[in-house]
């Protein structure tokens, strides 16, 4: 199937791991060039290196926080002085620490909302004006099942994510007149970092070990096991193409069948 992404130019953030680089490397099969962010310079530059070389495309990586404005403009600027437009965007962080309500203070929310609301708010007003000006666009938010089910002890997660995902649905309407599309996408028990750091910090916490912790997890999951990245990118994929110009204002789960709601 040709995705028609051959000629798109996509910007996919915290590129350098987990799921934004199994998603990063899948547009990049597709044919598309992409832009790379993330905080960690040197991991982004091999990443970038790796991916060019292997799919034969453009890639120009740029490091930054995207819970910062300011490096989020530095960020779309450097692109788009590269390819002069970006038609794909994958907002995508590392999510904020696990922890119950009274366990959390007020600055742990400020830097919540910041990497986990502002920075989905803050690169989609960068993209947004060039997608409306060539009437084609896709924007990608990468949050988590925690906001059909929510997941005991990320309490910052549940909150934030679920605002994104109403941001995202509202958005979703304002600009599909012009050929944008707006979707979530969300990922269960995946094998990545993030899911390792969860497992370390439910071992702390409970005294049980971290293997442990992940059998927990997979006993929840009716297809037993954790999924891996190439999974859930290939979804990203197709949500980027030309295929999917009549899907929007969606959230699609990846996650083998955890969440047990019927929408």
């Amino acid at each position: 199937m040709d995705l028609g992404l051959k000629e798109k130019v996509a910007l996919v953030a915290a590129a350098s791991r987990g799921l934004g680089r199994a998603i990063a490397a899948e547009l990049a099969a597709e044919g598309a060039s992409l832009i790379l962010c993330a905080r960690d310079a040197e991991t982004l530059n091999k990443v970038a290196d790796e991916i060019e070389r292997e799919a034969n495309v453009s890639v120009v990586a740029i490091a930054g926080d995207v819970a910062k404005a300011e490096d989020v403009e530095r960020i779309v600027d450097a692109g788009l002085k590269r390819f002069g437009h970006i038609d794909v965007l994958v907002t995508n962080a590392g999510g904020p620490p696990a922890g119950r309500f009274e366990s959390l203070s007020s600055s742990d929310w400020d830097a919540a909302v910041s990497l986990t609301l502002k920075s989905v708010l803050e690169l989609t007003r960068a993209v947004l004006p060039g997608m409306k000006e060539h009437r084609w666009g896709r924007i990608l938010n990468v949050t988590s099942i925690a906001v059909k089910q929510p997941v005991d002890n990320l309490i910052l997660s549940n909150s934030l994510r679920a605002a994104v995902t109403g941001f995202a649905r509202t958005l979703a309407n304002e600009v599909a007149p012009f050929g944008i599309t707006v979707n979530n996408i969300l990922p269960g028990y995946t094998r990545t970092d993030r899911v390792e750091e969860l497992a370390r910090s439910i071992s702390e916490s409970e005294g049980i070990s971290e293997a442990e912790a992940r059998s927990r997890w997979e006993a929840q999951i009716p297809m037993g096991r954790l999924g891996e990245p190439p999974e859930f990118a290939a979804l990203a994929a197709f949500l980027a193409s030309e295929r999917a110009s009549y899907i929007t204002g969606t959230s699609i789960t990846v996650d083998g069948g955890w969440v047990r709601s019927l929408l």
